[in-house]
């Protein structure tokens, strides 16, 4: 029998007085299963786009039973054994033990309710995730632990010159467009065609104009820094893309005038 259509829960949650509440999308009930319990039934289940949002808290309750949350500097701060968690309603990313993890819709409302991707939030806990279909339920299941350490994942190195080159190259410019300059580079690095460095690729001649300026040696902006380390863990908004260029400054450049066109993010234009 189909199941009613679900319920917005709109009681107080752990992190109060949030604001404007996203859009509510009406889906036919979808069962949230943490290590074979299902999860009270008020805790909204979404869909947007395609993407499962559920309420970060209820799950992370439920796997980490001595966690507490508060509200911080306009986030929720969630710490459990091993784990440090801040979420930013409106944030285009969440952190987990230093990593940076990038949820391209962004953190949601829904009522007082803070929403992540079901994905995101347990890649973070260390929990496995799984969809079934037939009885139309989310279910989570308990991992090794929370997400390894931002000082584990990330070169320093390598986060020093890539925060440095996108701050550079798009400082002024949105989220996006900060991970998308980090897509070309680490792209590059990848390509048979460029070195296989970071270092490298930045200070290959005649490629980056703030290296051979000097911008490069600025110090990057706390976004910049954010994108270097949301590339590394994976956020990509450029594709294959190998080339970007100021289409008003360059018009008529050797990208845009031999390499496949991939998309337009703020201010430039990349090519694969």
């Amino acid at each position: 029998m189909k199941k009613r259509l679900l319920t917005l829960a709109m009681a107080l949650s752990l992190v109060f007085g949030l604001g404007t509440p996203a859009a509510a999308i009406e889906s036919d009930r979808i069962d949230l299963i943490v290590n074979d319990t299902v999860i009270d039934v008020e805790t909204p289940v979404q869909v947007y786009d395609q993407v499962t949002y559920v309420s970060y808290w209820p799950v992370v309750r439920a796997l980490y039973p001595d966690a507490s949350a508060v509200w911080q500097d306009g986030q929720a701060v969630v710490t459990a054994p091993g784990l440090t968690m801040t979420i930013q309603p409106g944030r285009d990313y969440l952190v987990a033990n230093g990593r940076y993890l990038y949820l391209p819709q962004g953190v949601k409302l829904s009522g007082n309710l803070i929403l992540v991707p079901t994905r995101t939030l347990s890649a973070a806990l260390g929990a496995n995730v799984s969809w079934d279909p037939a009885g139309r339920d989310v279910v989570i299941t308990s991992g090794s632990g929370p997400i390894t350490s931002g000082d584990a994942a990330y070169q320093q190195d390598v986060v020093y010159w890539l925060s440095h080159i996108i701050n550079a190259e798009s400082g002024n410019q949105p989220l996006a467009g900060k991970i998308a300059v980090g897509n070309v580079v680490l792209n590059r690095v990848n390509s048979g065609r460029f070195p296989n460095t970071v270092y490298e690729v930045i200070f290959q001649p005649g490629q980056f104009t703030p290296v051979s300026n000097g911008a490069i040696r600025r110090e990057p902006n706390a976004e910049s820094v954010a994108a270097a380390k949301l590339c590394l863990d994976g956020a990509n908004t450029a594709g294959n893309a190998l080339y970007f260029i100021n289409p008003y400054t360059s018009p008529n450049s050797w990208a845009s005038r031999n390499r496949p066109y991939v998309a337009t993010i703020g201010a430039h234009a990349f090519f694969a």
